[in-house]
């Protein structure tokens, strides 16, 4: 048997203060390779920001051009809106790499952000940024607990990378999307109604014995879809703010089951939440191992 591949070490690391998910787009006349293999060196201890948790991604299109045998078979972009019901729209904002930092203090993430993007200037620009914190501990910006579902650290492995002797072994597909509530109108529903739309009680976290078909708990029902590991987080300001859904999961089918469920698109009425809240950006990456990154060189392709 092959030694386990290892995946990167940021995802699975829990309690951190401060969040910062930078995404790229490759330049006009740049290669997307050489995007690769920049982010890859980023990725090396030697220049890696002490105390800083640092995730990269890939457009699955944009990895599969590195390495074809190191992609998993149905692993795509969020190329296309996912158009719901009632008028209601997913968009799709795929961008070609994802960095997601972490750390204890969002200086440091600053410092860590700033020197990344100056490593990746010239080849590729950022095209989305977006800063989090936790919220009350586990909570997000509605109030409720976040990830009551979620497996422990010791499942979550299963769960969210792929198996060895798979394509892309030690990976993961990350969804990545920006969610923006609507608090004035959230914040004026009574706790009654708020549980209601969510399916769960909002002190202690207690799923509804009698949930509707279409809170938020039961459209993103995991034994339906398959279990995801989620790293959500809120972000924003006062004025404008949200929660930065971070999905992990072994088969991307799970996550995008889960979104057409969300969308009205599995049988039932969309969810309830979307009605507080909208999605402003999608995208998937793969986020491979630290052995295939290791693999490539920096000249953008894949050392044997």
């Amino acid at each position: 048997m092959g030694r386990m591949s290892t995946p990167q070490s940021g995802i699975l690391a829990l309690g951190t203060a401060s969040h910062a998910y930078l995404e790229f787009d490759v330049g006009s006349g740049e290669d997307g390779r050489d995007l690769v293999g920049a982010i890859a060196a980023l990725r090396e201890p030697r220049t890696t920001m002490g105390g800083v948790n640092l995730v990269a991604g890939f457009r699955p299109e944009l990895w599969r051009q590195v390495a074809p045998d190191d992609t998993p078979g149905d692993a795509a972009g969020f190329n296309e809106d996912l158009t719901g019901v009632d008028g209601f729209a997913m968009p799709a904002t795929q961008h070609d790499a994802v960095l997601w930092l972490s750390g204890s203090a969002y200086d440091v993430i600053f410092d860590a952000a700033r020197d990344a993007i100056a490593a990746l200037a010239g080849i590729a620009a950022v095209a989305e940024e977006t800063s989090s914190w936790p919220y009350r501990h586990d909570r997000d910006l509605t109030g409720f607990i976040d990830g009551t579902e979620n497996p422990s650290l010791i499942d979550a492995p299963e769960i969210a990378l792929i198996p060895d002797g798979s394509p892309g072994a030690g990976g993961t597909i990350l969804l990545l999307q920006k969610w923006a509530h609507d608090a004035v109108a959230w914040e004026s529903l009574p706790v009654a109604r708020q549980e209601e739309v969510m399916g769960r009680t909002k002190l202690d976290s207690v799923e509804l014995a009698d949930k509707a078909s279409d809170s938020h708990v039961a459209s993103t029902d995991q034994e339906r879809f398959g279990e995801i590991f989620r790293r959500n987080m809120p972000y924003g300001t006062v004025t404008d703010h949200g929660t930065m859904f971070v999905g992990f999961s072994s088969e991307q089918r799970r996550l995008s089951a889960m979104l057409e469920s969300m969308a009205g698109l599995a049988g039932g009425a969309r969810d309830a939440l979307t009605r507080y809240t909208r999605p402003f950006t999608g995208a998937y990456y793969f986020v491979p191992s630290t052995d295939s990154l290791r693999r490539i060189d920096p000249a953008g392709s894949e050392a044997g």
